[in-house]
This record gives C-alpha cells, sequence and structure tokens, in this order.
C-alpha cells in the first residue's frame, strides 16, 4: 500500500479570512483586482513603444467607438493603437488565458505542481507544425499558413500521446506522463533536423525567432484565429471545474459523486491541449507561464478549481501584457523574445518546486 503524506503543494491557508468566502465572493473579488491589473498594465503596454502615446490618449481612442470623448488625439496615434498594438494586445492576453486555465488544469488532473501544457507534447507538436509551415515555403504564402500548421501540430500531438496512454483499452496516467516525455523528444528532434536541413539564413532566422516565442506583427486575423477557441476552450474548463475538483479527490471517490471519470478525464485533456494549441499557433513556444501562474494563484486564492480556473486565466493575461511590455521597450527599438523572458521567470520557480517538492514524504 502506498501512503503519501498531504499534498504539500497545496498551501496552507495564508489568507484565511478570503478562503472562508464562498465562492461567488471569492471569485468576485479576485476577478475585481485581476481585472484592475489587466486594465492598468493594458493602458500601460498600449502607451509605450517607438511611439510614445499619453495614457490619456490612450483612453480616448478606446472610448472613442463608444461615443465618449475622453480627451484629443492624432490620427496617427489612433492608427497605431488600432492597427499595430491593440491586436498584440489582444493576442498576448488570450494566450496568457490558454496558458494559464491549461495549466491550472494539468496540475490538478495530474496533482502535480509541475504539470504544465508542454507535458503532453502540446508545444513541441505546434512547433513542428509551425516549422514544417517555414521550412516547405507555406508560411510564405499566405498568412494564416503559420497559425494553421501550428495548430494542427499542437492538437495532433496531444491526441498521439493521449492514444499510446489508452493503448489497449485502459488508460494510465504514467503511461501519459512518460508518453509525453517521449513525444516531446521526437519531435524535438525532428524539429533540430529540420533546422540543420534549412536552405537558407533567412529561414532560420524566422524559425529560431518563432521557437523563441513573441508576439512581434500579430494582427486582427490572428486574434481572430485564436482568441474564440481560446475563450470558448476556457469556458467549457470552467463548467467542468467541480469534476476536475472530484476528480482530484481520486477515481474511486469521483465515480461515487456522479462524475465518468474516463470521459471527463478525456474532455479535459482535450480542452486544455485545444487551448494550448491555439496559443502556440499564434505566439509560439512560451515556456513556464502554464507552470507559474497557476501555482501562484493556488498559493493566493486556494486549489477550489472554480475560483482557480478563472484566476489563472485573467493572472496569465495580466503576466504575458506585463512580460511582453518588457520584451519590446527593454532594447528598443529592437525586441526582446517573449518566450526568453518568461523563461527567465520560470526556470528558477521551477528548480523551487523541485526543492520544495522533495519534503513530501512517500512510504510504501
Amino acid at each position: 500500500m502506498v501512503r503519501v503524506s498531504r499534498w504539500l503543494w497545496w498551501p496552507r491557508p495564508t489568507l484565511s479570512g478570503y478562503r472562508r468566502m464562498g465562492v461567488a465572493a471569492r471569485l468576485g473579488v479576485g476577478a475585481a483586482a485581476l481585472l484592475a491589473l489587466v486594465i492598468i498594465v493594458g493602458l500601460v503596454s498600449l502607451s509605450l513603444g517607438p511611439v510614445e502615446i499619453p495614457v490619456g490618449h490612450v483612453a480616448g481612442i478606446l472610448l472613442s467607438p463608444l461615443g465618449i470623448e475622453a480627451s484629443e488625439f492624432g490620427r496617427t496615434e489612433q492608427l497605431v493603437i488600432e492597427q499595430i498594438r491593440m491586436p498584440r494586445l489582444v493576442v498576448g492576453a488570450s494566450v496568457g488565458i490558454a496558458l494559464g486555465v491549461a495549466g491550472a488544469t494539468m496540475q490538478g488532473l495530474f496533482r502535480n505542481p509541475m504539470a504544465d501544457p508542454g507535458i503532453i507534447g502540446i508545444s513541441a507538436g505546434g512547433a513542428l507544425g509551425a516549422v514544417v509551415a517555414i521550412s516547405t515555403g507555406a508560411a510564405a504564402l499566405f498568412l494564416m499558413a503559420l497559425p494553421v500548421f501550428a495548430f494542427v501540430g499542437a492538437i495532433a500531438a496531444a491526441f498521439l500521446v493521449y492514444a499510446i496512454a489508452a493503448v489497449g483499452g485502459r488508460f494510465s496516467m504514467a503511461t501519459l506522463l512518460l508518453a509525453g516525455v517521449a513525444i516531446n523528444a521526437f519531435l524535438g528532434a525532428i524539429v533540430s533536423a529540420i533546422i540543420l536541413l534549412l536552405p537558407d539564413n533567412e529561414s532560420l532566422r524566422e524559425v529560431l525567432f518563432w521557437l523563441a516565442g513573441g508576439l512581434d506583427s500579430r494582427s486582427w486575423d490572428h486574434a481572430r484565429i485564436a482568441s474564440p477557441l481560446i475563450l470558448g476552450a476556457t469556458l467549457l474548463l470552467l463548467l467542468m471545474s467541480r469534476d476536475l475538483n472530484l476528480l482530484m479527490l481520486g477515481d474511486d471517490e469521483a465515480r461515487s459523486m456522479g462524475v465518468r471519470v474516463g470521459r471527463m478525464r478525456v474532455l479535459l485533456l482535450v480542452t486544455a491541449a485545444l487551448a494550448t494549441g491555439a496559443a502556440v499557433a499564434v505566439s509560439g513556444v512560451i515556456a513556464f507561464v502554464g507552470l507559474v501562474i497557476p501555482h501562484i494563484m493556488r498559493l493566493l486564492l486556494g486549489p477550489d478549481n472554480r475560483v482557480l480556473i478563472p484566476m489563472s486565466a485573467l493572472g496569465g493575461a495580466v503576466f504575458i501584457l506585463a512580460v511582453d511590455t518588457v520584451a519590446r521597450t527593454i532594447i528598443a527599438p529592437a525586441e526582446f523574445r517573449l518566450g526568453v523572458l518568461t523563461a527567465f521567470v520560470g526556470a528558477p520557480f521551477f528548480i523551487f518546486l523541485l526543492i520544495r517538492n522533495k519534503r513530501q514524504v512517500y512510504s510504501l
């Protein structure tokens, strides 16, 4: 018999007064705080860049379609906001939402604080799809080829890993994790081989930039592709949050409460993969967001997925928008890669989790 000590990564109550509040009250307080942060970070992000625009002018541009004249602004400022910075902000917020909710779902489903969307090969599949689009020249033929290829690759990798885990008719979570590691390594090797065989430096540069992750040159077309899929997947995960709470208690307990364990596990994995695939398709590989944000939200708000999933969505949006603002301005007029900056934050946090998890006691 295996006895495991309490899940020490479930945080001890540090905000006890907040946690005694009902779910609706906690959602209201948390959402209000994080939405305020989204608005503040968004306004700052829209105002900064090669063309600096006062925050008041940004607010005026955003409010003008509603017939509200907050302040005067120039035509150039309006075009910069509406055609360049606003699409990037919408795509960035959508990517943060996707990675946040997918990470929260994976951590709850695997009952592991070190799980993230890349654990079942989604990011690697998206990377392979994008590299194929670039190396074959499809990305140069029409704008949406790269995100479409990346999305298909991400979803295909997720289904392949799940199919391996369900071989023989019996699903195994341990097999899923090991298959994810193997598929990640295999797809990474294919990407490396393609990079080595690329015929020209321009394609190589484009591949490396995409693999490093970023939101440069994102347009309203990218937003229209990714945002509906991400918001739909987020809503589905929120609707399944109660069942995810029950799955965290164990399969037997979940079945006794009326949860169809096999079907619900598939739905959760597929929906998380859909959100992540849509994010990878428009932003490239952005590591560690799905690891860091849900864990921070869990430390602050507790493990109830009815609260954790929507708060991880908003927290992911705040994080991506803030880091992307730094990426755009830290070495202006050049641009730092977003995926590199998130790795600078996420890698030390991952090491911290590894060290902290050593305190868990397992006895056979």
